[in-house]
């Protein structure tokens, strides 16, 4: 497995400005951006000329992560070689969040069960209902096989979102790339860092991601009284305030949800994923020292025994970043102090992260986390 990697900016276009090593032999190009360079057809064609046999797998973003740099309006491209490692990508479109669960399972069943090690997906980020679209992938794939991904951004704009599946960016679309192999080794973690405040409050009104009432109240209403001047600047400011999720008797779920839309006229918030009636549900507000420290036990948690990771794809939420602000590359610093020097570091900041709570639990769509996968051959 060899690795390199490419960043494309206005001011400097491609560092390093030649292709070094993989070109023919790539047979992955993960590639995250800025909306509207990622719909640029230059960028595309520039880099499909260099990596022509690679499978093309990528997003729209709210940040991108090149290394140990946090970056706007930027490409990153992350070229990827694998000595024993087959891959299949599948693709589907959706154009309502109703449809997630049927858009999961028809990727799953587009994947061959046989010798599937592990399944990346990059989503739409807004006309998908994450917990559903994780819910169909889980009840087709076989049950070994771990998913981990992400939904792609719009900065704090929340308009639309593309994703790259072997073909320029599209919106509406889902992609699903499976590893296939035994030689391919594969680490996942998924943390958060925040602190929860104010009472539980009962979920008593809801139809999948929509939430309309909290202990029988508008939960809208009631939301924004403890944003206070806050208020004003939802949905977006929304992300600095998610919700945690807890069970019938308060316990844990490891469940975060963090708002997508709001709707005036019937009182509702719409979230990444669903908002089950009778479940408990507490604001959380952002520890820095926390969510940093969080990055880093997700990295903790990716280990893959004695080998050394030779990639890591980090996949943060868009709230991690508007919080932490100029420190957010110190998230991002932490895993590197982990993970080492050795590892590239690739990946994006998200309207939401896919992947197990911890390493003997199930698939979940997460708000609000860093959720990292690490791989190596052997």
């Amino acid at each position: 497995m060899k690795v390199e990697q490419r960043l494309w900016t206005q001011s400097d276009g491609w560092q390093p400005d030649e292709v070094t090593n993989l070109g023919d032999s790539a047979r992955l190009l993960l590639i995250f951006g800025s909306t509207g360079l990622l719909a640029d057809a230059n960028r595309y064609n520039e880099l499909r000329a260099s990596y022509p046999q690679a499978i093309f797998l990528g997003c729209s973003t709210a940040g991108e992560i090149c290394g140990t740099r946090v970056l706007d309006d930027s490409l990153v491209a992350t070229a990827v070689s694998f000595d024993h490692t087959q891959l299949k990508l599948a693709s589907v479109a959706i154009d309502q969040a109703g449809a997630s669960r049927a858009a999961g399972e028809a990727l799953a069943r587009q994947l061959d069960p046989a010798g599937l090690a592990h399944v990346l997906v990059i989503s739409d980020g807004l006309k998908v209902n994450g917990t559903d679209l994780v819910d169909g992938l889980k009840a087709v794939l076989p049950e070994h096989v771990a998913v981990t991904g992400g939904l792609s951004g719009d900065g704090a704009l929340f308009r639309h979102t593309l994703v790259c599946a072997d073909a320029p960016a599209i919106e509406g679309q889902i992609a699903a790339l499976g590893f296939y192999g035994d030689r391919i080794k594969i680490g996942y973690g998924s943390l958060g860092g925040w602190d929860p405040f104010g009472p539980d409050r009962l979920i008593t009104k809801s139809r999948g991601n929509v939430l309309y009432e909290l202990d029988g109240q508008s939960a809208l209403e009631l939301y924004k009284s403890y944003l206070g001047e806050h208020a004003a600047g939802l949905p977006s400011t929304g992300l600095l305030f998610p919700l945690a999720l807890h069970g019938e008797s308060g316990q844990e779920t490891g469940l975060v949800r963090t708002i997508l839309a709001v709707n005036e006229t019937d009182q509702s918030m719409t979230f990444a994923g669903d908002m089950p009636e009778g479940v408990y549900a507490q604001l959380m507000k952002a520890n820095f020292d926390r969510l940093i420290e969080g990055a880093a036990n997700a990295a903790r948690a990716t280990s893959l025994g004695a080998a050394e990771p030779e990639l890591a794809i980090l996949i943060s939420c868009v709230g991690r970043k508007l919080v932490l602000k100029q420190r957010v590359e110190e998230e991002v610093e932490g895993v590197r102090d982990v993970l080492g020097a050795g590892t590239v570091l690739a990946g994006f900041y998200s309207y939401g992260e896919i992947s197990p709570y911890a390493a003997t639990a199930k698939c979940e769509l997460h708000n609000q986390t860093m959720t990292i996968t690490t791989f190596s051959e052997a």
